[in-house]
């Protein structure tokens, strides 16, 4: 794997105005266009979000989303093994399912969901974007789970010049992921699928057909999808992204809900979050059922099943934490800058852990930090 003698991760969240001299012009280039498409406001923590949250009572129905991928198997044990169901009592549940964060969001902006799994993108470009006040994260969910796997021939960074390399949406996290760690190897690229590599937002399904018919050349992609490509398409892996990380750990999913329904119906997300704790506690302590329950959620959803050899090689990859990682939050914000999907921005007040630390502190589990971005 060649990453141009790129720092970790770590080392950037901790000078974050670190750029390498090389791809200094390489953003430069990719903020302009970019940034007119998809500006947004530098935001602070509002008064609202300091303000004690006007409960009245609990909703009467809770729309949650989630994706058919297995970084979401928190979400969809919580709903086939009941978990979510249960913790919400008379609050009736209704799902959706969507391909990549930003049709999340949408849906989420739309007021069609309340609540939703998520990368942490799209989540950090919603808040920004709406000055702070449309989103909160409330939970982790999953860490790791993401590779850019390419056909065979591409052994670095260099041969990856003239390539078509696809993501699962425009300003999704593995979108990030692959715009920011090529900017950084000297490759250029935009929104609009230009440079040195045409990134090409694909729904993932789409990307294997399109991958095995020779027409994309590898992917930035979550599990089960860089699994597919590997085992069913003959990919290999050119970039296992818990190595830009240190001690491999970086967020793929969270929870995150609309502020407004979290200051009228604080109960409700409670409940919703002791079903998430529920749920990851299963998955840890029956991996064999876990597997075949996911499996079966895949298949209703996707209407096919993965293999076996598929899914014992995702779960590998992936390790389900209530823990946001907030730490890693802020580099994640700086890659969106690098891809030009988002603007430089203060996340304070991103985060509201106080419900989960209570559920959790209830449960006997250790809390977890909102690393200075928000309650805990």
């Amino acid at each position: 794997m060649n990453t141009s003698s790129r720092p970790t991760r770590a080392s950037r969240a901790a000078t974050p105005r670190h750029r390498f001299a090389r791809t200094r012009s390489a953003v430069a280039a990719l903020a302009v266009a970019p940034l007119l498409l998809l500006a947004a406001c530098s935001t602070g923590t509002s008064d609202a979000a300091d303000a004690p949250a006007a409960s009245s009572g609990p909703a009467d129905e809770l729309r949650l989303g989630y994706f058919a991928n297995v970084t979401h198997a928190p979400a969809l044990v919580g709903v086939a093994g009941g978990q979510f169901e249960e913790a919400l009592g008379d609050t009736k549940l209704t799902t959706q399912v969507f391909n990549a964060g930003p049709a999340a969001i949408e849906a989420l902006n739309a007021g069609a969901i309340d609540a939703t799994f998520i990368g942490p993108n799209p989540a950090i470009n919603n808040f920004v974007k709406s000055n702070g006040e449309a989103v909160r994260i409330i939970a982790g969910s999953t860490s790791g789970g993401a590779q850019l796997v390419v056909r065979e021939g591409i052994d670095t960074a260099a041969d990856l010049e003239g390539t078509k390399i696809a993501s699962p949406q425009l300003g999704g996290t593995q979108d990030v992921a692959l715009r920011a760690w090529l900017t950084e190897n000297g490759l250029e690229n935009d929104i609009q699928g230009g440079g040195d590599v045409a990134v090409t937002p694909t729904e993932n399904a789409q990307t294997l057909t399109l991958f095995q018919n020779g027409e994309l050349d590898g992917g930035w992609l979550p599990e089960p999808w860089a699994s597919r490509l590997v085992l069913d398409a003959g990919a290999h892996v050119l970039v296992d992204e818990k190595d830009l990380w240190d001690d491999g750990q970086f967020l793929t999913t969270h929870l995150i809900v609309r502020t407004d329904f979290l200051e009228e119906h604080p109960e409700t997300v409670e409940a919703l979050l002791r079903g998430e704790v529920a749920a990851i506690d299963w998955l840890d302590a029956n991996p064999d059922e876990a597997k075949t329950l996911v499996n079966g959620e895949i298949e209703k959803i996707a209407g096919k099943p993965l293999s076996d050899a598929v899914l014992d090689r995702a779960f590998t990859n992936i390790t389900f934490t209530t823990d946001p990682l907030a730490g890693t939050l802020n580099t994640l914000l700086e890659d969106g800058v690098t891809a030009g999907t988002t603007t430089e921005a203060d996340l304070n007040g991103i985060y509201d852990l106080s419900l989960l630390n209570k559920v959790l502190t209830e449960a006997g589990q250790p809390t977890v930090s909102a690393a200075g971005l928000g309650k805990e």
